[in-house]
Order: C-alpha cells, then structure tokens, then sequence
C-alpha cells in the first residue's frame, strides 16, 4: 500500500515538474476555486435558516416566549426592538404550537383568562372590580388585534360606580382606544363602523357617541352614525374619487388596447381626465292610460241609461185679457192654444276603468358631465415627427372624437363637432428614453463579458492540458517504434588512437548537433 502511493506522489510530482509556470498557475487557481466553493456550499448547507415565527410582540408576551425558548434550548433571534422572535425554520411550526397550547402569546393582555386559576375568595369588591375592567379591556384588545392592518391596540374603559340613590343626570361608561396600524394600510368606513359595534357590543350600556377610536397620529376614526355629516361625507367623497378613477383607467385602458394593436404599445401614451356629476335624482310619475289603446278607451265597469217621455193635449183660454190685477189693461188675450205636444229625455252614464301606473325613477349613480383625451404617438421614425402622415393623425382623432361623443351623450349638454373636437389632443413627440436603463445594460454587458472571459481561460487551460497530454503521448510513441534510418556522422575510431581526441569529437557533436548525437547513441545501442 505505501509503495502504491509512493508511486502515485512520485508520478504526480513528475507531471507536476513537467508544467509550465502558466500551467502551474492554473492548476493551483483552479484547485483554490473548488476548494472555496466546497467550504462555501458546506457553510450554507450547515448553517441555520432562521423564520419570523413572532412578531409585533408586547414586551410581557415576548419575555414569556423567550423564557421558554430558553428553557427548551432551542436558538432563538431577537429582533433590536424586542418585538419579533425568529426560530429555526424547521422547528417553527412546532415552536408556535407549543406557544399557542400555552397560552404565551396573549396580545399583550390576559382578559378574561386572569380569572382562570385565581381565588378570588377575600377580594374587595374595589379589587374584583378593577380586575373585571382589565378583563374587559383585556378582551377588547385581543379582537382589535386579530384585524388585518391593526399592529397594536390600546384599550381604556370607564365604568361609572353604581349608587343607591337616584340622580338627575345618570353617569354613563366610556371608552377609548388607540390603534397602532400598520403602514401604508387604509381602513374603510364599514370597518371602522365594525370597530364601534365590536366596542359597543362588549361593554354594557355604552352608547355609541361615548366611544372614541383613533390611530398613532391623534386622527380621529369617526362613526358614521354619530358623526353622520363628517364621517358620511368622507366616505362619500372616497367612493366617488374611486369611482371616477375606475372610469378613467377602464377608459384608458379601451384606448390603449384599441391604438395598441396599430402600434406597439409602448409606443402610445394615454391621459384622460373627466368631470362626473354625483347628483342622484329620483322622480315619480303618475300615469293614466287607456286600456285599449285602439280607440283609446278603457273598460266599462257601469253603465246608467235614464229615458223619459211627455206628453200635451194643450190648454184652454184664460179669463179676459186686460180684467185681473195682473194683466195688462190693454193687452189683448189669445186664442184656445189647444193642440198636444210630445217630448223624450234620454241620459246614459258610463265608467270605464283605465291603467293607473306609478314609476319612481332613480337617475345613474353619476353622469358624465366633460371629458377630454390626450394621446401621444411616437412616431414610427423617432427622429421625425413627419413621419406620422396626416392621414394616420386623422383616423386617430375621429376615433377619439366618436368615443368623447358616445361618453357624453347623456351629459344633457349638446355640444357641437368643434366643442368636442377640442376636447381631443393627438400629437406625436419621441418618447425620452427612462434612466437607469443604461446602467443595467452595462451590467449585463460586463457580466456578459465576464461569463465569455471565464469560459475563454477555462477552454485555453483545458486545451493547454490536452496539447500537453498529446505531446507527451508523441514523445512515448517515440521512443517505442523502432529508430528511423538516418545518415549519423562518421567518426572514424579506428584510425583515432587517442580517446582524448575521440570523447573531444563526441563532446563537440553533443553540442552542435544533439539530435545527431541522441540518434547516434541509440544505433550503437540498438547494434549491440
């Protein structure tokens, strides 16, 4: 076995002396690169991968889970603030297991949990009192801190004592709380409304107008139905700035894809900005038609026929003319007015029934009072605004024009082909190239040509071996075939009686001619 690797340390230390210095070089770098990545690959396939198992941890939560880390002995980070825990990630889900079991991570307060266990035989009620409160708040702040965007709470209760006696103006509970929430986080209107009822809905006989909840910054979350004319006001303000952002990227959106397929498009830029009315309007109308709309009248629902006949024979002469008190002296009577007379009546009513309809009409949500457009085209040569031709500049803009057109139709507005033609901006402008492009480009050049470097000197070392390998496979064929025929130089040893003269002679070809004289040793060799 020794004899084994002292022949391979011998080969190794001829092939070794064998290289050339750039050679040696090589072999060293590249046995010093695999050695690093070795160390570097055990370093990271050792090494502890650490999770946020806790975080936004109240300081009495996070000594209780630290005290039992430590006991556990299982290796643990802290973050700077004492707010965060991390553990080894494959024993994080175990780890927040046994903390929820326990009962460690409590949001900062017990609740109604600090009853469990306790006695509370010889308490004061002053004492159950207070711990009762601290409960409740304790309760409180654990809801508010389940809600998403909320990092912490802080909750305050005031319970009015109770009295024997009766007052005027009863005392009446409070409460207030502080949320710690989180960045960039935004509540709406309904969850603060359920902040309230969650608030209310705990504590007994709170009023709604007696709770107060706010954020870090001192900025009041209004109820909606308490502060009805601040809060509903805010809250309608936000749903009607959401709503006409939702209209102009939706129309935006439309153009893009429409000039896109044109274009490419990143080679069209779209702003649209528009003035929508909020003003919702309900109407009522009362509606009598006919219900055959033929000959526009309704059903008979009664009908009422009176008839009625007379008949006269005439009447005779009164007294004489011009005797009685009341006729006129001189005024002469007439004749027998005998004959008959006849006369007829006749009245007909009839009800008809017709459609009575009531429509109450609610307007839309919003109506699109104005609008304008503006698009801008790079040109297909960047260089040339021109090069966008008229006809292409025309095309685009009564696109626009019909899609302004259609969107205020119902504006109740009439605006003529000039109005809305203003309202329409097309220009073509070369789009500035962004920076910081740039600089990414030459980072991938230079990683590009670090990568076309690194293979370079890999392929040249790898050939070098080879070269060096195929020599000395030329040199071992070599000296095993058989030794050409070639013309050796003549010395003539018999006729020299002096070996001075003849080692002079071999020492002198040795140097002038080695080939010659490496030949001539192995034909004496190969003659013997």
């Amino acid at each position: 076995m020794n004899e084994t690797l002292v022949q391979y340390r011998d080969k190794a230390a001829q092939y070794w002396k064998q290289l050339s210095r750039n050679q040696k070089y090589m072999v060293l770098g590249t046995i010093a690169i695999l050695l690093a990545v070795v160390i570097l690959t055990s370093i990271n396939l050792s090494k502890t991968e650490y999770v946020t198992a806790f975080r936004n941890l109240q300081p009495n939560d996070a000594a209780s889970i630290k005290k039992y880390l430590d006991d556990s002995k299982i290796p643990y980070k802290l973050s700077p603030d004492g707010t965060s825990i991390e553990v080894p990630a494959s024993q994080a889900p175990s780890i927040k297991l046994d903390v929820e079991s326990q009962g460690l991570n409590k949001n900062g307060s017990l609740g109604y949990g600090a009853f469990e266990g306790s006695n509370t035989f010889g308490m004061s009620d002053n004492e159950f009192n207070v711990k009762l409160i601290n409960a409740m708040q304790g309760e409180i702040q654990q809801m508010f801190n389940q809600i998403n965007g909320v990092a912490s709470s802080k909750v305050l209760i005031t319970v009015p004592k109770e009295s024997a006696f009766l007052s005027t103006q009863p005392q009446e509970s409070t409460a207030s709380v502080v949320l710690t929430i989180e960045n960039g986080y935004r509540f709406d209107q309904a969850q603060i409304d359920t902040m309230y009822n969650l608030v209310a809905k705990t504590i007994p006989k709170l009023k709604y107008e007696n709770i107060t909840i706010s954020n870090q910054n001192g900025e009041l979350l209004p109820y909606s139905k308490t502060n009805g004319a601040i809060a509903g006001t805010s809250n309608q303000i936000q749903q009607q700035f959401q709503v006409r952002n939702q209209f102009q990227n939706e129309l935006q959106k439309n153009i893009m894809s429409l000039l896109g397929k044109m274009y490419a498009p990143d080679k069209v830029v779209v702003s649209v900005v528009s003035t929508l009315n909020f003003d919702q309007k309900t109407s009522k109308q009362n509606l009598v038609t006919p219900v055959n709309a033929a000959d526009g009248r309704g059903i008979e629902i009664s009908v009422q026929e009176n008839n009625k006949s007379a008949t006269s024979n005439g009447a005779s002469n009164g007294g004489v003319p011009g005797t009685a008190n009341t006729d006129v002296p001189t005024y002469q009577g007439g004749q027998n007015a005998g004959g008959s007379s006849q006369s007829e009546e006749t009245n007909r009513i009839v009800n008809y029934e017709v459609n009575r309809i009531a429509n109450e009409i609610v307007s839309s949500p919003f109506i699109v009072k104005d609008l304008s457009i503006s698009v801008g085209i790079e040109p297909p040569i960047k260089n040339d605004p021109n090069s966008l031709t008229q006809e292409m500049k025309d095309n685009i803009q009564k696109t626009l024009v019909s899609i302004v057109s259609a969107t205020l139709a119902d504006s109740g507005q009439t605006f003529t082909d000039a109005d809305i033609a203003k309202k329409v901006t097309l220009f073509a402008q070369p789009f500035a190239v962004a920076t910081g492009t740039e600089p990414a480009g030459v980072n991938y050049w230079m990683w590009g040509g670090i990568g076309v470097a690194a293979m370079a000197v890999a392929g040249a070392a790898g050939y070098m071996i080879r070269r060096r390998k195929q020599k000395q496979l030329e040199l071992v064929e070599e000296e095993l075939s058989p030794p050409t025929k070639v013309e050796l130089p003549t010395i003539d040893i018999d006729n020299v009686s002096n070996e001075n003269q003849i080692r002079k002679q071999l020492e002198g070809l040795a140097k002038k001619k080695p080939e010659e004289f490496v030949n001539l040793l192995r034909t004496w060799l190969v003659d013997e």
